[in-house]
Formats: structure tokens, C-alpha cells, sequence
């Protein structure tokens, strides 16, 4: 993340539940991005197993539970900005692609590109798993072609986040190419 300013940095420990020998170190730091908006990144690491887990979560969220849509159209729609929190549903309909919020689901933040080459290597780590003769194989051809061509912004294609919590959101390169549908936000029971 070039362009960024570290605040602050703290770190807690613990006893790591993994191997239960050694000690997780906690880093939280704040990041001032130079748009204005504000990163909580906490980095979880174990040195005695190795174990490691990054949460990036945007201070600057839009709570608002809606639907997002941006239709993507060209090379610069690519660099508009995405942030996915775990519970929202992120996909591309015309690549039958999807994202589906989870309990370990991450708050990811990130741009259209690499929401596509997120998908490029899931895409890719499918088909690698499939036999030749299997049905499925000119599909799966297809759908990685259609992403190299998105990639390089020759496939038009629309990026859909639907999040009944809030906490997603898309900052688009062009507002007109940008659509938010704000949905009631669900009453717990």
C-alpha cells in the first residue's frame, strides 16, 4: 500500500490457540491512505508455528446496508475501489461468478483488478482439478478468458455488492457508471 502514513502501532499477546505453545502477537496499526480514508490493519502471528492471519478493516465505512452496482466498461472503471465486508455478497453475473458472505469471511480491501484476479486464481485453482473430458473444461476456458479480457478492460461486466449489514462499499473512478440501493437493515429477533 504505497502512499500510506502509520498512526500508531500496539501489539497484544496471547497464548496461540493453534499450537498452544507458543504466543500470538497482535499488531494493530492505523493507516491514513492518501485519499482521506483511514486503515485498521491487524496482523495475528505466531513464531513458534507460523501460524498468520491479516484483517484490513476500512475506519471509514459506509454503514448503510444496500446493494452496489458498478458497471465496469474500461480500464480506468478497474481502479475504482472496493471494500467487502464479511457480509456482504460480492459478484459479477455475466461470469456466473460469486462471493458469498461466511463466518470466515474477510473484510477485504482492495480495486475491481484485483477482484479479478481474485477470481482468475479460484477460477484457475478449479480448473487445475478438473480431468480432461470433463464437461465442464470449455466453461471454465471460457470464463478465465472473459477474465484476462476484463484485465486488460475489454469485457464489460457489472461488479454487484449486496450487504444487509453494512460495511461495504464501492468508490467508483466514475460515479455516473455507479448505482446504491439501500435496503432496511434486517431487526435482530
Amino acid at each position: 500500500m504505497s502512499g500510506e502514513k502509520r498512526n500508531s502501532e500496539i501489539v497484544y499477546s496471547f497464548k496461540c490457540p493453534s499450537c498452544e505453545t507458543g504466543t500470538i502477537d497482535i499488531v494493530k496499526s492505523i493507516y491514513d491512505l492518501p485519499d482521506g480514508d483511514k486503515m485498521l490493519i491487524l496482523k495475528f502471528e505466531c513464531g513458534d508455528c507460523n501460524f498468520h492471519k491479516n484483517d484490513i478493516i476500512p475506519l471509514t465505512t459506509n454503514m448503510d446496508p444496500g446493494i452496489m452496482t458498478l458497471k465496469v466498461t474500461n480500464e480506468n472503471d478497474l481502479k475504482s475501489k472496493i471494500y467487502r465486508s464479511p457480509l456482504g455478497k460480492l459478484e459479477i453475473p455475466e461470469l456466473e461468478l460469486i462471493v458469498e458472505p461466511g463466518p470466515r469471511a474477510d473484510f477485504y480491501y482492495t480495486n475491481v483488478e484485483g477482484v479479478l484476479y481474485r477470481f482468475e486464481n479460484a477460477v484457475s485453482l478449479y480448473r487445475k482439478n478438473l480431468t480432461e473430458g470433463n464437461p465442464e473444461l470449455d466453461e471454465i476456458e471460457d470464463i478465465l478468458n472473459n477474465l484476462r479480457e476484463a484485465l486488460l478492460g475489454n469485457f464489460e461486466f457489472t461488479l454487484k455488492i449486496t450487504d444487509s449489514g453494512g460495511g461495504s462499499y464501492i468508490i467508483p473512478k466514475d460515479k455516473s457508471t455507479y448505482k446504491f440501493e439501500k435496503l432496511e437493515r434486517k431487526k435482530s429477533e
